[in-house]
């Protein structure tokens, strides 16, 4: 951990959390908390499985641990 008040410490999740917002939750209608939840863990999943990243050769990043894990070994 760094000093109080230093924004490296929270940068991943804020980078994820902005990109959740952006492509799933604004401009959709929420009708409970259990709809945001199953969106929220629907979009989760899609992130981390299916959708590519260009900073990671153009693989998910579960894809891409697998690659590098089996490249490693």
């Amino acid at each position: 951990m760094s000093r109080k008040a230093t924004c490296a410490d929270n940068a991943m999740m804020e980078n994820f959390f902005g990109l959740l917002k952006q492509e799933m939750y604004y401009g959709e209608e929420v009708v409970s908390y259990e709809a945001l939840q199953k969106k929220i863990e629907q979009y989760m999943d899609y992130y981390n499985n299916e959708r590519i990243k260009q900073k990671l050769a153009g693989m998910s990043p579960v894809k891409y641990r697998t690659h590098a894990s089996q490249s490693a070994s």
